[in-house]
């Protein structure tokens, strides 16, 4: 069954951007926002603000977003295709591989998404509860689930509706919380993942 998002089109961006130079802003929007949104949360976050940070009119700023909430859209959007990327190239890696080594791949490939900035994705994650997604953002979101799907019934999981939105619950949680505390052994936040992944299917721990 696929995931279903209800979608607003006020959430997505204006336009896109098409030359370097008009690239160059949106990017410096996106920086300011990322910077503004780890430091003062969503409650400080303005396009005024973001305006100010990034060194460009609000004017220029409303050429791209509509509103902060397109802003956050867009960023989600980019984290979650960034993370999706990751997980189809290791899906597809360990295709033919048992189901702890699949799903060590794909816990691997999300603790190394989630280290660059932790502050930031835990931030953007509690602001996409409080927007609307972007169409393309929603897609995403369906697909990064699918991919815990295809893997689970590759493997005969019963229920993998609920079994993958489990698991991603159950593996974001451990990942971002030990990545906030600063730890950096990557190897053993696996570890110790895996064996709450396992638990949940009742299969024997890696």
């Amino acid at each position: 069954m696929p995931l279903k998002i209800s979608v607003q089109p006020s959430a997505s961006p204006r336009k896109k951007p098409r030359q370097a130079r008009a690239q160059a802003t949106v990017d410096a929007i996106l920086q300011a926002s990322a910077h503004i949104l780890v430091g003062q949360g969503f409650e400080g976050f303005n396009t005024n603000a973001v305006a100010e940070r990034a060194g460009v009119s609000v004017g220029s700023l409303y050429q791209y977003f509509p509103n902060k909430e397109a802003i956050i859209a867009e960023m989600v959007r980019a984290k979650r295709a960034r993370l999706l990327h990751g997980l189809q190239a290791a899906e597809l890696a360990y295709r033919d591989s048992a189901l702890l080594e699949a799903l060590a791949a794909l816990v691997a490939a999300t603790i190394a998404h989630q280290k660059g900035w932790p502050q930031l994705s835990q931030a953007l994650d509690r602001a996409a509860a409080l927007v609307p997604l972007s169409e393309e953002g929603a897609v995403l979101t369906a697909a990064i689930v699918d991919v815990l799907q295809r893997v689970l019934r590759r493997h005969g999981v019963t229920d993998v509706e609920v079994a993958a939105l489990d698991l991603l619950s159950l593996c974001r949680g451990m990942i971002d919380g030990a990545l906030l505390r600063g730890e950096t052994d990557a190897d053993a936040l696996q570890m110790r993942v895996m064996r709450a992944a396992s638990g949940y299917l009742g299969i024997a721990a890696p």
